[in-house]
């Protein structure tokens, strides 16, 4: 049978050989003193990839959205976000209890709002409602089902948002199955924004961080809202440089992780009381509707397969390394018995 299959997020993949060899290398200093030239090299070949001046090496993809909405906003700005934004759901809250922003969430017809949606959010100036400040994007969109967008939407919303005094963050926590989903480089889904975010500790299998990028102002003023949230490491080189080797080496393999979420759509799609859509499955994430998510991810579990519940109804999976083609094939087998109970 072989060990569990691990399918609820990318999140657990273990570093390579590569990123430990990296990691045991690294030549360190005082981060906070900016005297670690690992860390200096990755900030800046993470910014350059995504098309910004400046990246700033945050502990995790929340602490970086935090960040970022320290440096956007003020208190009592109002952000605006798809209703399922991650930022919404998995991040405790942040921006409200510690940024004092005011989260609006949009519903919105696939999780990128358009500019119509953000029309009507924003109307006229009113005494009675918080003034918006920062449109929040997400690609891909996790609670869609890991959805990537195009380049040409994100650039459409920062014109719509900067002709009106807003600015645009983007959570690009899965930036890269985005890129290469698309067939584009990430610099031309976060180029037009003002700030994003990409993580390394997801399919690119570091063992911990993000980058935060944006201009060498935000980037400047955002370094001082890290300090201030306890986010400024000493010797972080060691981790930055698995970073380095996740950027490297790791992006031009995500499409095998698609692949394979795909044929996993597939063979999910075949089994009577199991909802899948196989063709809106465009990266790692494939969402699945059953009657009772909760009952039907225990079952898996004790068939050795692991996915997470997101509600009563929808259980996601998530490819990623880990995963080769036989561990699909397993959970299509554990999906089966389980939903027949």
């Amino acid at each position: 049978m072989g060990g569990t299959v691990d399918l609820r997020s990318d999140t657990v993949t273990q570093p390579t050989d590569r990123m430990r060899e990296a990691m045991a290398t690294a030549r360190v200093g005082d981060d906070v003193f900016r005297e670690d030239p690992t860390v200096a090299e990755l900030e800046g070949f993470a910014a350059r990839m995504v098309g910004h001046p400046a990246g700033l090496f945050c502990a995790s993809g929340t602490m970086a959205n935090l960040v970022a909405v320290l440096t956007h906003c003020r208190r009592g700005d109002a952000v605006l976000a798809d209703a399922e934004a991650h930022v919404l759901h998995y991040e405790a809250g942040g921006m409200s209890v510690l940024a004092g922003a005011f989260p609006q969430p949009l519903r919105t017809g696939d999780g990128h709002p358009t500019l119509e949606e953000l029309e009507a959010a924003v109307g006229p100036p009113d005494v009675h409602r918080p003034p918006a400040r920062l449109v929040w994007l997400e690609n891909t969109h996790n609670r869609a089902g890991g959805v990537a967008y195009r380049p040409d939407r994100t650039a459409a919303v920062a014109r719509w948002a900067h002709a009106r005094g807003l600015r645009v963050h983007l959570d690009g926590a899965r930036l890269f199955n985005a890129a290469v989903a698309l067939g584009v480089a990430a610099a031309d889904l976060a180029a037009p924004v003002d700030s994003v975010m990409v993580s390394l500790s997801k399919g690119l299998s570091a063992p911990a961080g993000s980058v935060l990028c944006g201009s060498e102002a935000f980037v400047e003023e955002a370094r001082r809202w890290r300090k201030a949230l306890g986010g400024g490491m000493r010797q972080v080189g060691v981790l930055a440089a698995a970073g380095l080797v996740a950027l490297r080496e790791m992006v031009d393999r995500l499409w095998e992780d698609h692949r394979r979420a795909r044929v996993l759509a597939e063979g999910l799609a075949e089994i009577p009381g199991v909802e899948v859509d196989p063709d809106r499955v465009q990266t790692n994430i494939v969402l699945a509707r059953v009657a009772d998510a909760p009952g039907v991810v225990e079952r898996l579990r004790a068939h050795g397969v692991l996915a997470l519940a997101l509600d009563a109804r929808t259980i996601r999976f998530v490819t990623h390394r880990h995963v080769d083609d036989g561990g699909v094939e397993r959970a299509v087998r554990a999906m089966r018995a389980a939903v027949a109970g």
